[in-house]
């Protein structure tokens, strides 16, 4: 029979098992603990994503057709970003995160109380878990909220028709975005982990696998190695859907997820989209 040290050796090895990324939380909490309990983090988390996932695609973009591997992949092949047009939204992206998101945060510092980080780390599937409810409750909030603002003429003008100033989407205008806009996605990114009581170190993988999917969105590539090709029962609509909806505004409203557009009949059968656009004139 097991005595009550051989049940409890045993319980802290499975916790410990189940744990596989205590190492790096017990790490990050001895030798790190002022950049992981700023309240800054989470906005450096999103914009450095943004700004190092957009830069292979940037070198697309530029060599375009002399890169004939990936050019074959161009949603709108004859519709090519320039470098001034990739330098004005990086500078609306960094101008929205200077004047506006870094003093909301100096802001929250004083009214929202400091946060407590928990001295045991999430399980992995805690994070895929969790990550995942947090990733869905966003994609239906964002779904709404599209749809209003597109559906309405004057909230589509004063909030949302900046991120429509280009009809062929590109990596860096995934930021291309008005303040209301910015603000609203960041305050429900700040709250849905809050809501589903994510771990800190979820919510920070949640931040930087969102704005992959957001930059993957925008690359205006169909590219057979993205998540929507890899992911199965076509549950995301990655970037062929989404430069869809920049040629078809009334379409393809979901961030990231495909259900909501099914279900209310507003998902566009992408590839028959694609050739009918392929038939018309530049």
């Amino acid at each position: 029979m097991l005595n009550i040290t051989d049940v409890s050796l045993h319980l802290n090895s499975s916790r410990s098992s189940c744990r596989l990324l205590q190492p790096l939380w017990d790490y990050l909490l001895l030798h790190h603990l002022p950049l992981i309990s700023s309240p800054f983090l989470p906005v450096f988390l999103a914009f450095f994503s943004y700004f190092f996932i957009s830069i292979p695609f940037t070198v697309l973009d530029v060599l375009g057709d002399r890169l004939p591997f990936f050019h074959q992949y161009k949603i709108q092949p004859d519709r090519r970003p320039t470098l001034k047009m990739m330098a004005r939204c990086l500078m609306v992206a960094v101008y929205n995160n200077l004047v506006f998101v870094l003093p909301a945060v100096l802001i929250g510092m004083f009214i929202l109380p400091a946060p407590v980080l928990p001295n045991i780390a999430p399980t992995v599937y805690e994070v895929f878990t969790d990550g995942l409810a947090a990733l869905l409750l966003f994609d239906t909030q964002y779904y709404i909220w599209h749809v209003v603002h597109h559906k309405h003429p004057q909230l589509y003008r004063w909030v949302h028709a900046i991120h429509h100033a280009y009809p062929s989407p590109f990596s860096w205008s995934t930021q291309q975005l008005s303040i209301p806009e910015l603000m609203t996605v960041g305050f429900w990114s700040n709250l849905d982990p809050i809501l589903l009581k994510c771990h800190p170190f979820t919510t920070w993988c949640v931040t930087v696998f969102s704005l992959w999917l957001s930059v993957e969105d925008h690359i205006g590539y169909d590219l057979p190695w993205a998540l929507n090709h890899l992911v199965p029962f076509g549950l995301l609509g990655g970037a062929p859907a989404h430069d869809m909806h920049h040629q078809k505004p009334s379409s393809n409203y979901a961030p990231f997820f495909c259900h909501w557009d099914r279900i209310f009949g507003t998902a566009v059968p992408v590839e028959k989209t694609v050739k009918r656009y392929y038939a018309q004139p530049a």
